[in-house]
């Protein structure tokens, strides 16, 4: 068994390890890092699409594309993960997930077209994919009880701040280098995760032949893929009229998730689910799930609201935008390890409780917004925000998959992130369509384009400090999960250790 030391933390259980013992620290971290690498390239993009216009000769709509080609295979690959982890071991997945998103990055890098750059992308996003639902679940087998919510802290950083210092990292790099140098710089990276991980990735599941249903495979494509194909254009639909009319895609994918669903409900009788919902008949885990769902949708609907607020009213260079973002995503990062020991002292009803309260004071303030706001006020918003959300994020992870029996823990992370992509996209969706509708009106109305600009981006920031006041009332019933039942395969399992 790992080494551990023998004082506990406050409310532990008698005999609780104090700490991880360094094997299992080198692991959680070489995870840690990797996940971090590749979620980060989720939102890298964004900032780089009209570099890559310009060296590629192409259209907005189709550099669009970069982006929604990503979040369309992460939604697609995602929930096949709860399957994958349950059919194959820790060390196999990890492989190839960093083999995909290395393989991916290369391609990107070296690619001399916008079809092959795309084709990057994709082989990017199926190793993105399985790398979060890999984390979590290795994390929730090889990490005592007493000691999640300070490493869960740590995830925290990866989940919610790799996304929210994609565009700040893009920006700062584009401003020296071109822009195939955000690829070049991250391929020595994936790389060494992946030579490390080959030689320290522990087996720390245990395998059984679980069929694949290719049903629900293809059910799960068209769901999830079409929902957020939808949702993606939902921006651009407001201001022209799309290709293709959304409601296709939205509501082919809705009848598609509803199939889903049935399907799985049908097939979790024999444990034969692609995803298996009994995770959500844990109150806690479903109370938790759907915070974060708002929480993220204010996340990426404030990512991606800013920058145009920075650069369209107040006028800022790219470079500029990237360092107001910055902090905020710094101080949700250095939070995350701390919020993470209160959580294992305390519980989450301290924490997530005074932070909602404090991510609705921010978004409130920044209704507020004007053409003629200072920076200063810009900066101290987003800030509160991140760490209003610093102290969310953690608690609720922790929350729902402590909640889950192991035989769970797998199906609870595919969940979860597919969760995480679904609610980033109608976050965007949501802010950048009422931002457009308003910025329209103001506009027929007769005001500037800065004004008209800086009127949409209030009436978005309404409507998500109205969710917030959502997330205050469902974070009084957010509580320590008690330790779930196992069932009896799961009591003769040996426990993990890691060497």
């Amino acid at each position: 068994m790992p080494e551990t030391a023998q004082t506990p933390p406050l409310n532990a259980p008698p005999g609780a390890p104090e700490r991880l013992a360094p094997s299992t620290r080198l692991v959680i971290t070489l995870l840690l890092v990797s996940s971090f690498v590749v979620i980060l390239n989720e939102t890298i993009m964004s900032v780089a699409i009209p570099n890559i216009m310009a060296d590629l000769h192409i259209e907005a709509s189709t550099g669009q594309w970069l982006s929604t080609s990503f979040l369309l295979t992460m939604a697609v690959v995602i929930p096949i993960t709860g399957y994958l982890m349950q059919r194959f071991n820790t060390r196999p997945i990890f492989l190839a997930a960093m083999t995909l998103f290395s393989a991916g990055t290369l391609i990107a890098a070296v690619s001399p077209t916008f079809g092959l750059l795309i084709m990057g992308r994709v082989v990017q996003a199926s190793g993105t994919a399985m790398m979060m639902p890999l984390l979590m679940t290795t994390l929730m087998t090889v990490v005592p009880p007493a000691l999640r919510g300070r490493t869960m802290g740590n995830v925290s950083i990866v989940m919610a701040v790799a996304p929210a210092v994609g565009p700040a990292i893009s920006g700062l790099v584009l401003s020296v280098l071109p822009w195939k140098w955000l690829f070049w710089l991250v391929l020595p990276i994936a790389v060494a995760a992946l030579v490390l991980g080959a030689l320290r990735v522990p087996n720390v599941s245990t395998p059984k032949p679980v069929p694949l249903d290719i049903l629900s495979v293809v059910l799960a494509a068209f769901a999830f893929g079409g929902l957020i194909f939808g949702l993606s254009g939902l921006g651009e639909a407001a201001r022209h009229a799309p290709p293709i009319p959304l409601a296709i895609p939205i509501g082919g994918g809705a009848v598609a998730l509803v199939f889903f669903v049935l399907r799985q409900l049908y097939l979790q009788r024999d444990d034969r689910a692609l995803l298996d919902l009994r995770v959500f008949k844990s109150r806690s885990y479903a109370v938790s799930l759907t915070m974060m769902a708002l929480l993220m949708m204010s996340l990426f609907g404030t990512i991606i609201l800013l920058p145009l607020y920075l650069q369209n009213v107040l006028n800022l260079e790219t470079v500029t935008v990237g360092l107001m973002l910055l902090p905020g995503g710094l101080a949700m990062g250095l939070l995350g390890p701390v919020v993470g020991r209160l959580y294992d002292r305390y519980g989450p009803r301290p924490l997530v409780v005074p932070g909602a309260v404090v991510v609705s004071g921010a978004l409130w303030s920044m209704t507020l917004l004007t053409e003629h706001s200072p920076l200063g006020m810009v900066l101290a918003a987003h800030v509160v925000l991140s760490l209003g959300l610093g102290l969310m994020f953690t608690p609720l992870f922790t929350t729902a998959l402590g909640s889950l029996r192991p035989s769970l823990y797998s199906h609870g992370s595919a969940v979860l992130g597919t969760l995480q992509q679904f609610a980033g996209a109608a976050g965007t969706a949501l802010f950048v369509v009422l931002m457009t509708v308003a910025q329209v009106n103001a506009l027929d109305a007769g005001a500037s384009e800065v004004h008209a600009t800086a009127v949409g981006t209030q009436t978005a920031f309404t409507c998500g400090a109205v969710l917030s006041l959502v997330v205050i009332v469902a974070a009084l019933f957010v509580r320590r999960p008690d330790e779930p039942e196992r069932t009896a395969d799961e009591e003769h399992e040996a426990p993990i250790a890691v060497h």
